[in-house]
């Protein structure tokens, strides 16, 4: 039997070398300049680096290389 997340897919439950799909994220809650960059649904993220207690997370979006916040990167749900 597969085992079920009891709770969605993020960016921040991704880990170092890690990708994903953006599935929905809440315009409110994201900055204007991160959907500049390409924050979009179906837009793929790979996890480039954490800090050591996990913030902020470094992540490659789109050709774009940034730094997000771990409790901006929680909102963020991935497929």
């Amino acid at each position: 039997m597969e085992k079920v997340p009891s709770h969605p897919h993020t960016i921040a439950d991704l880990k170092k070398g890690e990708k994903g799909v953006i599935q929905e994220f809440d315009c409110c809650k994201i900055p204007l300049k991160l959907i500049e960059l390409g924050c979009f649904v179906g837009s793929e993220v790979e996890v480039l680096q954490k800090a050591t207690f996990g913030d902020p997370i470094y992540i490659r979006m789109n050709d774009a290389y940034l730094s997000i916040r771990k409790d901006m990167a929680k909102t963020i749900l991935l497929s």
